[in-house]
């Protein structure tokens, strides 16, 4: 079985193929500026790579491109785009619709009715869902929710304290994101420590940012919320705010409520603190070059992870690993330094040496060290084209 796991943004289209025999990862490729004049794409089969430009129209057009490439004579790594079970999804949000789902218009009318939680991801996806639905109806598409990894937290992690018939009716709960990473962590963590009952702090650092409690490869609590918004800072995402702030911004700016919210989901986080960029080593180095701002940004980021660091250890009562991931996780070195660094009492102690020289898989902390502190590069992908996989086979 060969599975195209996707992951879409407006206007851009980004995948993978796995064949499911082996778990081998075939080929990958992407798309940007569909819809623009020119769209440049690449493809890399077995290590080989090709550029291209072309005018791609839709979504759908970009994945007809994406199997062209595959199937090309000589180049292609299939026969026939036939070859192709189905294309898995890294899908966001569908209130009480979560788990894998086979896309269909329940499935997509649920998480357009989440669309104003997930403003930057749940629109494109609908749009080329639907899109795919009709113009590819033999392909079938499979839905992975992000939310499905935290549908094992209690209530007591999951439920505001707010009016009770507010979860009940309109889903308003702390439903958790990037499951998908954290599941693969979950997993990689349990292969390489040998352990199956292990308490783990799994921190996905990138353009967005969450850390999720994990206890026997399961989730038990996340920094997350109702949105992909919250939690603690963001590239350019507020995280948590609290809410009486908006009716006080719209009054002195005159800004409507959609105006704010947008503020708040697009120019707020490390950009908007900083006013420099929503990117770390941007701001690493502004900060280097006395700018304060940039020096606050990091320094409120940092500390919000930590706080939300402390809250997983607590729940977990204790934790055998802390994982780092993600774009920021795998390769900051300086920001694992100031999350994990000072906690010796704590039985977590980070060795220096080991954290600067760090690439890929690695161990970061002393010998020690209580917990082991690692560097564990996610792989989503591979985790969505599991699920697609066992859904096929009803496994799912």
């Amino acid at each position: 079985m060969k599975v195209l796991v996707a992951n879409l943004g407006s206007t851009s289209f980004k995948y993978r193929l796995f064949d499911m025999a082996d778990e081998r990862q075939l080929a990958r490729g992407g798309i940007e500026r569909i819809g623009a004049k020119d769209s440049p794409s690449f493809v890399d089969i077995g290590g080989q790579r090709q550029d291209a430009t072309t005018h791609v129209p839709d979504h759908a057009e970009a994945v007809r491109l994406c199997l062209a490439q595959l199937t090309a004579p000589g180049t292609g790594c299939l026969a026939d785009a036939g070859e192709v079970s189905a294309i898995g999804f890294k899908a966001v949000h569908a209130g009480g619709i979560s788990g894998v789902q086979r896309v269909t218009p329940t499935v997509l009318a649920a998480m357009e009715d989440m669309s104003e939680v997930a403003p930057a991801h749940n629109p494109p996806y609908i749009a080329a869902m639907r899109l795919l639905s009709e113009k590819l109806p033999e392909i079938p598409l499979v839905a992975a929710f992000e939310t499905g990894f935290h549908q094992t937290i209690p209530d007591r992690n999951k439920y505001y304290p707010a009016p009770f018939e507010w979860a009940e009716k309109y889903h308003i709960k702390r439903w958790g994101f990037h499951g998908a990473s954290h599941r693969y962590i979950a997993t990689r963590t349990a292969e390489l420590l040998g352990r199956e009952d292990l308490r783990v702090v799994s921190c996905h650092l990138g353009g967005s940012n969450s850390l999720c409690a994990i206890r026997g490869r399961t989730s038990v609590a996340t920094s997350m919320g109702m949105s992909p918004q919250s939690g603690v800072p963001h590239n350019n995402r507020a995280g948590d705010f609290d809410p009486f702030a908006i009716p006080v911004i719209m009054k002195h700016t005159g800004q409507s409520l959609g105006q704010v919210l947008e503020d708040l989901a697009e120019r707020s986080g490390l950009l908007g603190l900083s006013g420099v960029s929503g990117d770390i080593r941007d701001l690493e180095s502004a900060a280097a070059g006395g700018v304060a701002r940039a020096r606050l940004a990091l320094d409120v980021f940092t500390s919000d992870i930590r706080k939300s660091l402390g809250a997983m250890v607590f729940e977990l009562g204790g934790a055998d690993a802390i994982v780092f991931t993600g774009g920021i996780g795998e390769n900051g070195a300086g920001i694992r330094t100031a999350v994990v660094g000072g906690l010796e009492e704590l039985g977590i102690e980070l060795d220096p040496a080991a954290n600067s020289t760090a690439k890929g898989e690695a161990k970061l902390n002393t010998t020690s060290s209580r917990t082991q502190i690692w560097i564990i590069p996610t792989n989503e992908e591979l985790i969505v084209a599991r699920q697609t996989k066992q859904l096929l086979e009803g496994k799912g």
